[in-house]
């Protein structure tokens, strides 16, 4: 709030930056103990069926900032968007304030510092392969944030009043994918259910692979084939974050920051990689897509080789 709030005042460049690293250090702090708040009150099936819904609004916001943006910027000055970013944050804070009572039950254990907790994550191989996994699937979505708009509209052709449309399919079905893993997480363990989205991501990028081969992929073959790519990413985010914070019950906010940085770090990279080496065809792209999934099963069942994946 006091970061975005300094922005919406601020009137150098430098004062913007500050303000925007006090603004992204809050909300990196939100939202790892978001997740830890999860892994407080549920195990097993219980924290993935919870953390289907954080995931979903985590990964849909990324994907409509943009347009939300956009709409703001119709009707005001970039200001505007900072000043209703406070009025968010105020009226979150008065929110928690009321609704959400403490939910860590063990303040008296042990306390260890912020270096042993990332060393206690990043030695467990368990808990590893799952980040992994989980960052890697970030990867996939984020080459396609990344080169939506070169393929569907440099390639196909598609119009700028279209590509919204197009590029919005995939919310939808990230939150139908989600609402779906909620509904049945009770009756498949959370690593299955990890495990199915990524191999039905991959049978999803051959297919477009191989059509991209044999023909002329057409748009509408495209589109259908992303939306369900992307969608199950709503099994893969949610069960992988929940299987990694079970090994950690009083270290989750750690695991979760180490999930959420390593995410963003691949994708960053794999946008990157679309960015510079991307040639404008759907190829290129389905083959970053397919490979990052492949790569995080592969270093998934390496590193869970002979570990025994119940939490302590």
């Amino acid at each position: 709030m006091l970061g975005t709030l300094g922005i919406v005042i601020g009137h150098s460049i430098e004062s913007l930056w500050g303000f925007r690293f006090l603004q992204a250090l809050g909300g990196g702090i939100s939202i790892v103990n978001s997740s830890a708040i999860v892994r407080d009150i549920y195990h097993g099936a219980d924290s993935a069926r919870a953390m289907s819904r954080i995931s979903a609004i985590m990964m849909v916001a990324p994907m409509l900032a943009p347009f939300l943006g956009s709409a703001m910027l119709q009707v005001g000055s970039w200001r505007l968007i900072f000043v209703l970013l406070t009025l968010y944050a105020v009226t979150l804070l008065i929110t928690l304030k009321i609704h959400l009572p403490e939910t860590r039950k063990s303040i008296g254990q042990q306390r260890l510092s912020p270096l042993k907790r990332y060393q206690q994550v990043l030695t467990d191989r368990r808990a590893l392969g799952y980040v992994l996994s989980v960052g890697l699937g970030y990867a996939a979505m984020f080459a396609f944030i990344t080169g939506s708009s070169g393929i569907y509209m440099g390639h196909f052709g598609a119009s700028e009043t279209l590509f919204p449309l197009l590029f919005g399919a995939n919310v939808v079905m990230i939150i139908a994918f989600n609402k779906l893993n909620a509904r049945i997480v009770h009756h498949f363990s959370p690593k299955r259910l990890l495990a199915v989205g990524q191999y039905l991501q991959i049978t999803i990028g051959v297919v477009l692979i191989v059509l991209m081969n044999l023909t002329e992929i057409a748009l509408w073959q495209m589109v259908v084939g992303i939306m369900f790519f992307i969608g199950l990413q709503g099994f893969v985010v949610s069960n992988g974050t929940a299987s990694t914070l079970e090994f950690f019950p009083q270290s989750a906010a750690t695991a979760t920051a180490l999930v959420g940085a390593t995410g963003f770090t691949l994708g960053g990279i794999a946008g990157a990689i679309i960015g510079i080496f991307g040639d404008g065809s759907p190829l290129f792209l389905g083959i970053t897509m397919t490979s990052s999934v492949v790569f995080g099963i592969l270093l998934r069942k390496i590193l869970h080789k002979g570990q025994t994946l119940q939490s302590n």
